[in-house]
Parts: C-alpha cells; structure tokens; sequence
C-alpha cells in the first residue's frame, strides 16, 4: 500500500513538472493607456520562466489586484505567453447628491477614490460602508447611500454617491439601574447625552451616538469619584431601538459601591529647603472631607507648581491611597521625587513671522540664568496667549545632558490678529445701536493696538480712535492716546434732559506694580457743547483733566460655565482745571467680589460703587457733568429715574455730587441644559444720590424736590449668551421709593458682534 501511495505521489510531480511551460516570449493585447512594458512588469513573469496552471493563475491574480484592469484572461499558446486585458475605465469626476447634514468636503476626505484614478468596484464598496459611518456617528441610522456609475466616451466614467439621509435618531429614553444614592435625573444631568426635545434643536447632544455613549461612562466615573464612591463601575452600557424603531432607549447599570471619606493627609518631602507647612498649604482636600478626584489631581498640580518655584523641575508626584474598609476612610501620602535644582539656560523663539521676538521677551516672566520654574513658565504662555496674538503657544523645555540647566523653546503658531466687525443691539439707555469697527492688535508685529470704531444708536453718537502701545521705549510701560467725539441726545430720554456734544483728545500712561495691580495716568482734553432744558440754551465748555487710576484684577474663571471667583476694583482721583471752564475734583471707586460655587455653575455677585465730585471755591458744576442712578445702575426704576428732581417738571432729574449704589445677585442654572448657555438670577439693588449743588433749591421761585434718601429693590432675571451675543432680561421692583420717582419694570439689553 504505501508503494502504491509513493508511486502516485511521484506521478503527481511528473505531471505536474510536464505541464510546466517555459515561457519565450511574453504578448499583451487590449491595454490601450498602459504600455505593454508596463504590464509585463505588473505579471512579474519574465522570458526564461516556467509556468504551469496555478503560475498563470498567479498571474491573472496579481493583475486583478492592481486594480488597472476590469477583466482579465491569462494562458499559454505553446511557449508564448498571452495576456488579454480589458483596462478598467478612468474617474472622470466624483460627485455626492443629496447631502444636508455632512458637507461634500467633509465626505470626500473620507473616501478613498479619486479623480483619474481606476475604477474599482472593491474601493466603491469600502467608501459607501465608510460614509454609512460617518451618517451614524452623527446618529443618522437609517442613512442609505446609492453609488452610481455614468459612462462617458474615452473609457472614461462619472461616480455618484446619491445619499438618503433620512432623519437623524434621537434618543426617546436614558435610564439608569441599580442607582441608589443619586436620582436618575441628577446623573442624567452628568452625562453629555440627552433625552430628545424639541427645544435641542440647536444642539446634537440627543442624537444617538455610540462614541458619546463611551465617553458617558468615564463622565459618570468621574462623577461618582468626586463624590467618593472609588469602587464604581459602569457593569453594561447599551442603547436599543424603540419598538416603532425611530428612537433609541439608552440603558446604564451601574455598580455604586461604598461611600469613602478621606482619612490622614501625608507628604513624602525629601527637599530640606522647602518647608513642610508651604506644602500642606497648597492642598485642596482636608481629612473629613468626602473623597474627590479632582481635588487630589488638583493637589497634585498644585504641589509640582509650589515645588518647581523652588526650582526643582519635572518632579514627580504620586498620590499613594490606603483604603480602610472598616472605617469607610482612604489615606493618602503624596510622594514627592527628588531632583536637583535647575536653570534656565536659554530661551529660544520658534514660529514666529510676524512678530517681533522683543515683544514675545517683553511679555514672558523668565530670563536666562533664572531658576526653572513651571509656575512661572505657564504664566508666560498665559500672558502670551492673552495678547490673541496666536493661535497656540507652546512652552517646550529641553535638558542638558550632564548638567542641571534646561533650554526652553517658545513655539508659537501666529493668527490674524485684525478684527473688522459689526454688531446691532438694544438697551434701555441707548436704544437701538448700530456699530462697526476695525482693530489691529498686533501692528507690524510690534505688539500695538490700533483701533477705529463708530456707532450710531438712538440716544447717542460716537466714534473714537485709539492707539497702544504695550512697551513704551522696551520697558514694561503701556502708553497711548484716545480720540473721541460723542453725541448725546438726551433730552427726551428719561430723566436726563440735556444733549451733548464733546470732542475728547486723551494720552494714558500705564504700569504694572504687581501680578494684580496696576495704575495709570490720563490726561485729557475735552470741548463740549452742551444743552440744557433748564437753562434753555447751548454752552459750550472746555474740560482739562489729569487723573491717576488703580486696578485690582484677581479673577479664577471657569469659562465653560462663565463664573468667577476672585476681585476686582477700581479706584480713581481725578483733578479738572487747568484754566478750563470747568474747575472740580472727581473721586471715584469701585469694588467687585464672586464666588463661584456647586461644581462652578452658580455664583454670588456682590458690587458696590461710589463717586464724589468736590467744586473748587464756588465753580458751579453744570448738571450735565453730575451723576445719575436708574436703569442698569438701579434696576427697577428709569434711567436718571431717581434723586432730586425739578419742582415744576418733576421728570427732570437734577442729578447729584455724590452717589452710592451697588448690587448683590446669584446666578443659578436653569431647568434648560447648560450647552444653551441660559442662567437665571435673582438680585438687589440699592443707591443713594447725593444732593445737586446749593443753587438748584429753587427754579422760578418755586422749591425744587431735594433728598438724599435710599431706594432699593429687587427683582430676577435671565440672561442668555445667544451665539449672536448675550442678552438679558430682568425684572424689578422698587422697595423703597419716593412718589416723583419714576419706575421701569421690564430692562433689556442686546448686543451682537459679527
């Protein structure tokens, strides 16, 4: 038996070794576009080889594959070898039909045939498989795409993607399992999926979408994490077709876990020149406190930068946790790598093209020979970023091998930093506002401000040039002039009764004193034209003023959420004379207070202003200079709506030489998702209007109505951050008030940019 399995076994290879062709000569018919060269090479078989049937099954095979020919026919006539080959048709042009949602762009970079290239009926599947991906990412599951082939002359052909879109498939239903200790709807509220409504219209958060789902999870995660729950686990996450099949039902089984608080606080130091308390300072949790995530990453960050201003740079910091289940505690000793102290080497500026380096030196803290500091270092790109002079900024830092220096590269990416803009709006105070306006930030890389503006409102004129520049002969100084020339008309506009017209020339001079500090000069020129329905007729007025100015600018601010937690204020004196036809002092101030709070989406706001005008001898301050409460400033009544009045025209408001008022409102969310940018707020008010000059006791004979009494009120409100720009509504009530005050219930106040 096995001699006879031995004996055909060598039969096999005799046949076979017979049927076996040398091959003489190669022929190739059909090609037409391709040289016959061309094609010889593609068959990889050359004169001098043997080809038997599986060889010239090879052959026809590595031709298909190719891709160049659309039928294909391979055999051996005696020694000579006959390649028959129909060419596949070029791609004239590739078009896509019927797309709304995708653009034709955004397609096409997906698709994998081209113009000029062969037709492939493989790659025309590929593509419509891949473009019915892109459809459902974005949650259109019932997309269907048609592709068509067109026929020209010249083997040429048209392919068309004829797509169906359909609608997109929303997301009926999110429901949550085995959730005890928060409420389906506060961890709906955690994850960027949505339940559909027709009020999302501006949002695809409520469009099914598998990847989001994904990242749902790791959101719920994270939010269980920063609420103590270390053993959470999302056990099954899935998404099912409703029975009509036109929604999606969105299902999460989670396993919670226990609630864990934070138990001892360590700190590994091995640096004897930082002090232990400097870096307990700067942890953001305390034991007691509920375990956090984000307050542990937060120490973390906190720690490197606290260390690294020391300089010691690129340490490690990890938090080691031990759990103790009996306790329901988790210890944690932050574990501090040591290093040695680095410097600053050299500072090298890459990327920039139009700006100058000297500008990008003058705005970063650091110099080399200064020890490394990431603190110091992140605030430099934050400067630079600031300026909008690019788009990126990158802060790139590279060791010396063998020594404790360090170069940093700055790797900038430049943007247009020219603004030509437009906008229209509405206010209680201006009207309906119409403005335009170009702005470089950045002239001829020198880091200057060139801006011209114009607007023509209702109530009020204006246009105004204005020149910065940021580092006046290469030092740390801000300087620059203003021109301006407004148009008042305010005669029928509340209280005010005057119109105005003042051309204003001003020069500013300006310093940082500290990281939150500055001050600035102004001196300025103005030469008004003012007209007053008491007096009855036009006066003109020159205006010659030098102030110096404070400001206190200390600010954390989540800009997703748009809430603050920190101060500002404002502090000014101000003298005006100088052989002017108007001689006073003008005090004025300003301080504002936030904080923000419950994962930055509220936020308490409390403000308090006050100004002080001081007559020289006994120059009489016209009213037109004086101030007014009302409107915004005093919500609830009319703009110049309260304080001393005309006693025969009880309309006009005779404004006063001092004021106060200020305001205390929160900021809360809404039932409405916060992508929408819509918050509601509660406030309020309160001012008091000081007295107008002596002489205005009387008009005519007749007692005017003279007080300095408080009025206050308080009111809500919404405001809405429109993708056309923010507007908002309030209403108001005065609580205490006189009976010649004049009320505003309802204020609005719109603006867009374009």
């Amino acid at each position: 038996m096995a001699k006879k399995y031995l004996a055909s076994l060598v039969g096999i290879f005799v046949v076979s070794g017979a049927c076996a062709t040398t091959v003489s000569r190669i022929d190739v018919n059909g090609n037409k576009r391709m040289d016959t060269e061309s094609v010889r090479i593609l068959s990889t078989v050359k004169v001098g080889d043997n080809l038997n049937n599986e060889g010239l099954n090879q052959v026809a095979k590595k031709l298909q594959e190719s891709g160049y020919f659309s039928k294909i026919n391979v055999q051996m006539n005696g020694n000579v070898l006959k390649i028959d080959v129909t060419e596949s048709p070029i791609i004239n042009m590739v078009t896509v039909e019927g797309n709304d949602e995708i653009s034709t762009e955004d397609i096409k970079k997906e698709i994998k045939i081209k113009e000029r290239s062969s037709y492939d009926e493989s790659v025309i599947g590929a593509d419509t498989a891949r473009i019915l991906t892109i459809y459902q990412r974005k949650g259109f599951f019932g997309t269907k795409v048609e592709p068509k082939k067109i026929l020209l002359d010249d083997n040429r052909v048209n392919v068309v993607y004829e797509i169906s879109e359909g609608h997109p498939t929303y997301i009926k239903s999110i429901k949550f399992n085995n959730n005890k200790r928060f409420s389906d709807r506060v961890l709906r509220g955690e994850i960027l999926s949505r339940e559909h409504a027709w009020w999302r219209f501006m949002a695809q958060f409520d469009v099914y979408d598998e990847d989001r789902i994904q990242y749902d999870q790791q959101m719920l995660r994270q939010f269980y994490l920063r609420n103590g729950y270390v053993d959470f686990n999302v056990t099954n996450a899935r998404g099912t077709f409703t029975p009509d099949r036109e929604y999606y039902s969105v299902e999460f089984t989670v396993d919670e876990g226990e609630k864990y608080d934070i138990g001892k606080i360590e700190i590994d130091n091995p640096f004897s020149d930082i002090p232990d308390d400097e870096l307990y300072d700067v942890i953001k949790t305390s034991s007691g406190d509920t375990y956090n995530i984000d307050e542990i990453e937060e120490t973390i960050t906190a720690l490197r930068g606290k260390v690294a201003d020391y300089g010691y740079a690129f340490i490690n910091v990890e938090p080691v946790p031990t759990k103790n289940d009996d306790s329901r505690t988790i210890d944690i000793k932050f574990k501090i790598q040591k290093t040695n102290r680095i410097y600053l080497n050299s500072i090298n500026i890459l990327g920039n093209v139009r700006t100058f380096d000297s500008v990008i030196n003058q705005l970063t803290p650091m110099r080399p020979g200064d020890p490394f500091s990431l603190q110091t270092i992140e605030q430099g790109r934050q400067r630079l970023m600031r300026t909008r002079y690019f788009k990126d900024v990158q802060m790139i830092p590279t060791r010396i091998a063998d020594a404790n220096m360090m170069n940093l590269d700055i790797k900038v990416e430049e943007q247009p930093t020219g603004e030509l803009s437009g906008g229209f709006g509405w206010s209680n105070i201006n009207g309906f506002m119409v403005d335009a306006g170009i702005t470089e930030n950045n002239f001829m890389g020198r880091g200057q401000t060139v801006q011209l503006r114009g607007s023509i409102a209702q109530y009020q004129k204006q246009a105004l040039f204005s020149f910065t520049e940021p580092f006046l002969f290469g030092r740390a100084l801000s300087a620059g002039f203003d021109t301006s020339y407004t148009m008042y008309n305010y005669k029928k506009l509340g209280g005010f009764g005057y119109d105005r017209d003042s051309l204003t020339i001003a020069g500013r001079l300006g310093w940082q004193l500290t990281d939150h500090w500055s001050q600035m000069l102004r001196l300025s020129a103005s030469f008004d034209q003012n007209y007053d329905l008491q007096i009855g007729g036009w006066q003109n007025a020159r205006l010659y003023t030098l102030g110096t100015y404070l400001k206190y600018y200390n600010l954390d601010t989540n800009f997703q959420q748009n809430t603050h937690t920190g101060v500002v204020s404002n502090l000014g004196i101000a003298y005006t004379g100088f052989g002017g036809t108007e001689t006073f002092m003008r005090y004025s101030g300003d301080i504002t207070a936030m904080v923000k709070f419950f994962d930055d989406r509220w936020q308490i706001k409390t403000s308090v202003d006050f100004g002080y005008i001081q007559s020289i001898g006994d120059d009489y301050v016209p009213r037109v200079y004086r101030y007014f409460l009302g409107g915004e400033s005093l919500r609830g009544f009319d703009v110049a709506g309260v304080g001393s009045r005309n006693g025969v025209i009880t309309s006009y408001a005779l404004g006063g030489m001092w004021k106060v008022n200020g305001s205390t409102q929160m900021n809360f969310p809404i039932f409405i998702p916060d992508e929408y940018q819509i918050k509601g707020f509660v406030f309020a008010d309160y001012g008091i209007l000081g007295k107008p000059p002596a002489r205005e006791d009387t008009y005519h004979g007749q007692d005017n109505l003279i007080d300095q009494k408080v009025r206050t009120s308080v009111g809500f409100g919404i405001y809405w951050n429109t993708p056309m720009g923010p507007m908002n509504f309030s209403w108001g009530w005065p609580l205490h008030m006189e009976k010649y005050d004049r009320e505003r219930r309802f204020l609005l106040s719109f603006e867009t940019q374009f």
